[in-house]
């Protein structure tokens, strides 16, 4: 044992015996160099220890003189922990060699070196060719696409692509719908465009009616994110940190004067706030939270997944407390896993619990946090069905 390290560990017991601040173990991540990794990057770790942000300032990897990129996290990261690796954005995150997607990683971090490899990324797939472009298509026959570019006026003209859910027997029936909007449309229907899995909305309302649990059905319309532009229309607050966000006022506003007006036009709907309603994951599930405050009497029925209030939490709060329509006739349906983070949980409870004191009834506020929920597609497809339900048919 060296002088230093001799050192190090007589400073570290005796600051535990006096009651003082004790020498605490960190995990080194390192990404060994290859055909992913490579000169020039800026590689990032996103995970629960920084509610899944793909670009937290302080979690980006430093690059090696061998080539490699190596982090040292903070001392405070420690015990079971869930990751993946990124460039900037969830558009630009690692994938397998086929570039499909991977499961998020696991570690149980508090020391040591853990070296990892990147495979691939989900934006240098070869030809351009869409995410996931090796796996069959697996939308079902009732799924369409709306509108490939779909015009937004309120955010200067941009286009996106919108798809349809109709109901088994929407043609044969003279039968008005309710209406439920989705963001990252890529990821709802189809695992041929998804970038992490998809959500598996059209099966799971297929099966519900064909099991008589649900008796009447519904429209699905789900919006492509922006790629780059997400975390910009995902929120109508910027996050200093970042410099992203600010622009969720006009996306919803293109939801409520030009997409909802038009599918309420060509399609048989039931285009009351009762039903009809607005879900999403992380920051879709911000903006979804944002968008039943803000038009409580548009969306009267709000599935918040996974939120992530943590970009602009105060915002939320405030909203929240000074918004002059209180919404006591909306419903929310809250969901995440422990596991998502350490403020991952208590955050969307003080986002609940605002809520309930300025008089939303506690019989229309659902809070579930299961215990194996993870930041992933999957978990949010196991859980859509009974959300779905809670909100449009009970």
């Amino acid at each position: 044992m060296n002088k230093l390290r001799r050192i190090l560990l007589v400073g570290a017991s005796l600051g535990a015996l006096r009651g003082g601040p004790a020498v605490r173990a960190q995990t080194t991540l390192r990404l060994m160099p290859g055909a992913a990794v490579q000169a020039g990057q800026k590689i990032y770790v996103a995970g629960s220890f920084n509610a899944w942000n793909p670009a937290a300032p302080g979690f980006v990897l430093a690059p090696r003189p061998d080539g490699s990129y190596q982090l040292t996290l903070p001392a405070t990261v420690r015990g079971p922990q869930e990751f993946k690796f990124t460039r900037g954005s969830w558009d630009t995150g690692e994938t397998d060699a086929s570039w499909q997607p991977v499961p998020n990683r696991q570690a149980d971090f508090g020391t040591g070196t853990l070296t990892l490899q990147v495979a691939a990324w989900q934006d240098q797939r070869p030809g351009g060719a869409p995410p996931l472009a090796a796996q069959p298509h697996s939308a079902t026959p009732n799924v369409r696409i709306l509108a490939d570019s779909f015009r937004l006026p309120q955010l200067g003209g941009r286009k996106r692509r919108i798809w349809l859910y109709l109901p088994p027997g929407y043609d044969a029936s003279q039968c008005r719908y309710p209406v439920l909007y989705l963001h990252d449309g890529q990821n709802i229907f189809d695992r041929a465009t998804a970038y992490a899995g998809e959500w598996g909305v059209d099966e799971t309302l297929n099966a519900l009616l064909a099991s008589k649990e649900d008796a009447t059905g519904c429209l699905v319309v789900a919006i492509d994110n922006g790629g780059e532009r997400r975390l910009d229309e995902y929120s109508p607050w910027q996050n200093e940190r970042l410099k992203k966000g600010g622009e969720g006022r006009q996306y919803v506003e293109f939801l409520v004067e030009t997409l909802k007006p038009y599918i309420d036009q060509h399609y048989r709907t039931r285009p009351d706030a009762a039903h009809t309603a607005i879900m999403g994951s992380s920051m879709g599930g911000l903006i979804s939270f944002y968008a039943g405050m803000k038009y409580p009497q548009v969306f009267g029925r709000v599935g918040v997944f996974s939120p992530a209030f943590w970009f602009a939490k105060d915002a939320v709060l405030r909203q929240v407390r000074q918004q002059r329509a209180v919404p006591v006739a909306s419903k929310f349906y809250f969901l995440a896993g422990p596991a998502e983070g350490p403020t991952m949980v208590p955050n969307m409870a003080e986002v609940r619990d605002a809520l309930l004191r300025r008089g939303v009834p506690a019989s229309h506020v659902s809070f579930k946090t299961p215990a194996d929920g993870q930041h992933a597609e999957w978990f949010w497809r196991r859980e859509f069905g009974p959300a779905y339900q809670w909100l449009l048919t009970k």
